[in-house]
């Protein structure tokens, strides 16, 4: 039975984690597949080749689906490629999955995706469904899912009428700045300075992305995102050759492990943001603190040893 919610794979130039990705969506079999590829880089040696080889996994579609592709001649850099590329989805659909080519989804996230953009299709307190949990396993109240001010992009669904809220040019940052109404969001004052120096540089250009500026979106919407009660998402893109990762077998994100979403789902009976989820995320993973790199490590392995919210 083919997956009936569309699936947006973001590729690049790393042919071995797409082929891991491809495969399992390839077991999903979304009746309706888009695929977008930023283009070789003018000042590397091997981006052609690599592109080229990446592309080409996408002839293995082997299962009946619509398959629309939108490949980039010249690179365009991740803040313009990925934004370009989402809103290119979402022109096209109402709602959908979105999967970068290093985040290895467990099978089970598909249908976790599908349906809670089912139960939340109207619902515009919430805005983004996470298949990554960070803190691997988090069931303080039994249920499937919580809420989260916080949305990781490691395998992700949306809808339309939340990404009809992105900007990637932050157009809005000035005022939210100048009427410091950002620190109304933060939990506490290391975070206030944290979003104000990091959106700072965003809305400059001295940082090539794309996905603060969805944070921000989410942000001054009072928009919620949800987090599965365990981690769904593997990041299998730790080496040499990711755009915004590194190659540490140390970090946790390269080691967080993958688990499988138990059904029927239980859905929580309010809608309210687990704060302590939030603060144990903003503390242990948010990196805002300062700290020397082995410090890092050791609240990341302490962190990777929790199994539950209790």
């Amino acid at each position: 039975m083919s997956l009936k919610t569309p699936v947006l794979f973001l590729i690049f130039n790393r042919p071995t984690t797409t082929q891991r990705v491809f495969n399992a969506i390839r077991l999903a079999k979304p009746a309706r597949l888009f695929v977008a590829a930023d283009g070789p880089r003018s000042d590397s040696s091997t981006d052609a080749e690599l592109c080229k080889q990446t592309r080409k996994i996408i002839d293995e579609v082997d299962w009946p689906c619509e398959l629309l592709m939108l490949f980039q001649e010249k690179n365009l850099g991740c803040r313009k490629a990925v934004s370009s590329a989402i809103n290119w989805f979402f022109e096209h659909v109402e709602e959908g999955i979105i999967l970068e080519d290093d985040c290895l989804p467990d099978q089970s996230f598909f249908s976790y995706c599908r349906e809670l953009l089912e139960y939340y299709r109207h619902d515009t307190r919430i805005m983004q469904i996470c298949g990554l949990n960070v803190l691997t396993e988090w069931r303080r109240f039994g249920h499937s899912y919580f809420f989260s001010n916080y949305g990781p992009i490691w395998g992700w669904a949306s809808w339309r009428r939340a990404w009809q809220h992105y900007d990637v040019d932050m157009k809005l940052w000035p005022e939210i700045k100048r009427e410091k109404l950002y620190p109304a969001f933060c939990q506490n004052g290391k975070e206030t300075e944290y979003r104000l120096n990091l959106y700072d540089e965003v809305y400059s250009g001295k940082i090539d992305t794309w996905d603060y500026q969805w944070g921000f979106a989410k942000m001054i919407h009072h928009g919620l995102s949800v987090i599965p009660s365990v981690n769904l998402i593997s990041n299998i893109g730790f080496a040499k050759d990711g755009t915004h990762t590194v190659a540490d077998k140390n970090n946790p994100y390269a080691t967080l492990e993958k688990g499988n979403m138990i059904f029927p789902l239980n859905h929580p009976e309010y809608m309210m943001r687990d704060c302590l989820a939030d603060q144990r995320y903003l503390n242990e993973f948010m990196s805002i603190i300062p700290a020397e790199s082995h410090l890092k490590r050791r609240l990341f392995k302490r962190i990777r040893g929790l199994k539950s919210g209790k």
